[in-house]
């Protein structure tokens, strides 16, 4: 057994000053079996930590159901196994460019403050997450040194009633390791967001020395640390895809350290937002209250170690700095994962209506005065339509929905007639009545920061016919996870975003589902085919010409496609492809191409093409990182048009060894 604790300038092991080099890895972002080599990765650049966040949406999706919480566990002894301390970030608020930033989307109360009703469920959570953290800390032979107290609360409150409610519960519940907050380095952030005797840390991704003068004035004593170097960046749809240099890089990180500071790289390796988790930010500069502004599948983050766990220039220039402060010989970088062994045609033999998948696999519907948003649907990952009659006879209105949140494809008396946004929220041609309409609403994720996180979803404000609202709504819901968890394995692979499982099949319940023919006209639905595989390992899925969805292989949800980029493929991890026949589906919610009955599964580029990147701006300065929030000039449904006019039709499934056919286009 060893002591972790902070002293006066460091932090001590066993009385022994140590410097924490971390890097971050989201257990939720990796296949299971994956983990190992990534872990391994990790001591191969030369740090001695992991960091992870836990999302506690996903673990607990519906109140006091829990699911796979032990998951956090094995995490922990795989990082132990694999040499590294690790270092826990419970929330219960997370952001990490994750839905809701991790807050289940059933939630009462008022979110982040010490109302009693929001703790409740704080409470029952913390005490069935902290089952996996407490045997595990260094005090009782595990490699769990630190646990975090809410997350960067100084950017959105100033509840020091909450914080000392969460601190004295991690106590409470047998967190016995040092505790610590996490903050930018600016005066309000560090008084908003730290606890009085429980440890600061700063999060920033330059001017290391600014930063630290700026903590030291709120806190003369204890170590410095950077807990988020943020080395990288995410990329919303619709936009560039962007990247930090190198080089730049490296600087940043070699003045953290000649500061003294410990340091968490965010991200070391950023993964994937397997199943629709990925958030959503809110542009409109500081305030964080302007468009929507949605996360891509991928969380490649621009990280030394790139989506597909292979090591980038930034990781070879990171390992020769953190060399210098290793105590010994940096261990070998890891043999790379299998590759697809060659691409393959996926032949699609069959299709359903979204009609029929609702049917089938769809919650309790209803009618409703005005229409239910996605959380009173029990909503959290999918999508929800809404059924609503125009009176006649009358003259031709505007027909516009209030407060979309977040896409709606619309149809009146059964044919196509527009897509609608939170900004786009009036259909163009006009609409007489009497007329029967649909609008298949889409969440296109929650908002993870600033004061909109926790917004609702759906139709929140009524559909209007000129200025009269539409009563009478009828609305059913679809969770994407009503798919994975009818699985033959039982539903608890990462399909639904947890474990192992495979499946054999986006499940059983599919089976009700009436399937027919491919359509002729491109239609939205449920496509279902196969894919033979020889030499199976990582691979990307290439969907040119198709709209924007999801897609499942052996019951494991890819995450969203969407053609208006900068991602154009899909990460397949090796581990979710067997030797001969795998099950595909593509849950298409728009318009797919005119179909040839095959997609193929190809190998995926090397690392320089397997970015496929668009002209990108770089990330350099801290006050650019630290907002993050860019705006999209350009709507997100013209852009979709235009991608979708320029590519051909056939969807590919490639290997890591092979160049992409899709240039302009980011990794995944």
């Amino acid at each position: 057994m060893s002591e972790f604790t902070v002293g006066d300038t460091d932090f001590l092991l066993d009385g022994r000053p140590v410097r924490l080099l971390s890097g971050a890895l989201h257990y939720f972002r990796v296949h299971e079996e994956q983990w190992a080599h990534r872990l391994g990765m990790l001591r191969a650049m030369g740090l001695n930590c992991v960091e992870t966040y836990v999302p506690w949406n996903l673990h607990e999706p519906r109140p006091g159901g829990f699911r796979d919480v032990g998951q956090l566990g094995r995490f922990l002894e795989a990082a132990r196994a694999a040499g590294l301390w690790a270092i826990v970030r419970p929330g219960p608020y997370i952001c990490a460019e994750w839905d809701n930033g991790g807050l289940p989307h059933w939630l009462t109360g008022t979110l982040r403050t010490r109302d009693e009703e929001y703790l409740r469920h704080v409470e029952r959570w913390f005490r069935r997450l902290l089952r996996e953290i407490v045997p595990r800390q260094i005090d009782r032979g595990g490699p769990v040194l630190m646990v975090q107290v809410e997350n960067e609360y100084g950017s959105y409150g100033s509840d020091q009633v909450y914080l000392r409610r969460l601190a004295d519960l991690l106590r409470a519940e047998g967190v016995s390791v040092p505790l610590f907050t996490s903050d930018g380095p600016e005066d309000n952030m560090l008084t908003g967001g730290s606890v009085p005797g429980v440890l600061a840390t700063a999060n920033f991704g330059s001017h290391a020395r600014v930063a630290f003068e700026t903590l030291r004035r709120h806190r003369p004593e204890g170590p410095l640390m950077c807990m988020e170097f943020w080395c990288g960046w995410f990329d919303h749809w619709g936009a560039g895809h962007v990247v930090r240099d190198p080089g730049d890089a490296a600087d940043a990180l070699r003045e953290i350290l000649e500061c003294g500071a410990s340091v968490n790289l965010y991200m070391a390796h950023g993964g994937t937002s397997f199943a629709g988790w990925a958030g959503a930010n809110r542009g409109g500069g500081a305030l964080h209250d302007g468009p929507l502004e949605p996360d891509v599948t991928s969380y490649d983050y621009d990280a030394p170690i790139d989506e597909l766990g292979r090591p980038t220039e930034k990781f070879w220039r990171f390992r020769e700095i953190l060399a210098a402060y290793a105590d010994g010989p940096l261990p070998d970088v890891p043999p790379p994962l299998a590759q697809l062994g060659s691409a393959t045609p996926v032949t699609l033999r069959e299709w359903a209506s979204l009609d029929a998948v609702l049917e089938t696999l769809g919650g309790p519907g209803g009618e409703y005065p005005m229409p239910p948003t996605f959380e009173e649907l029990d909503v959290d990952q999918g999508l929800v339509k809404y059924e609503v009659t125009v009176p006649g006879p009358r003259q031709p209105y505007p027909l516009t929905v209030r407060g979309l949140r977040d896409l709606a494809v619309v149809y009146v008396d059964g044919a196509r007639a527009g897509v609608l946004t939170e900004d786009e929220p009036t259909l163009k041609e006009l609409v007489a009545g009497h007329a029967r309409v649909e609008l298949w609403v889409e969440s296109l994720g929650r908002v993870n920061y600033g004061p909109r996180t926790g917004e609702a979803k759906g139709v929140t404000g009524g559909v209007l016919h000129e200025r009269q609202y539409l009563h009478g709504v009828r609305a059913r819901g679809l969770r994407l996870d009503a798919l994975a968890d009818a699985g033959t394995d039982g539903g608890t692979g990462i399909g639904t975003g947890l474990g192992t499982g495979v499946g054999t099949g986006v499940g059983t319940g599919v089976g009700g589902v009436p399937f027919g023919e491919l359509p002729e006209d491109g239609a939205p639905g449920l496509y279902h085919g196969t894919v033979e595989v020889r030499g199976a390992g990582d691979a990307l899925l290439e969907l040119p010409g198709w709209t924007r969805g999801f897609v499942w292989i052996n019951g494991f949800n890819l995450g969203r496609y969407w053609s208006v980029g900068p991602q154009r493929s899909l990460y397949v991890p090796g581990p979710v492809l067997r030797e001969g026949a795998n099950e595909v589906w593509v849950l298409e919610l728009q318009e797919a191409p005119e179909l040839d009955e095959t997609l193929e599964l190809q190998e995926a580029p090397e690392i320089k093409e397997a970015l496929e990147l668009e002209e990108a701006p770089e990330l350099e300065e801290a006050p650019e990182l630290q907002q993050g929030r860019r705006s999209q000039e350009t709507s997100l449904t013209s852009k979709e048009s235009s991608a979708n006019s320029a590519v051909p039709s056939s969807p590919v499934l490639r290997s890591p060894t092979q160049a992409s056919p899709s240039p302009g286009a980011v990794n995944s």
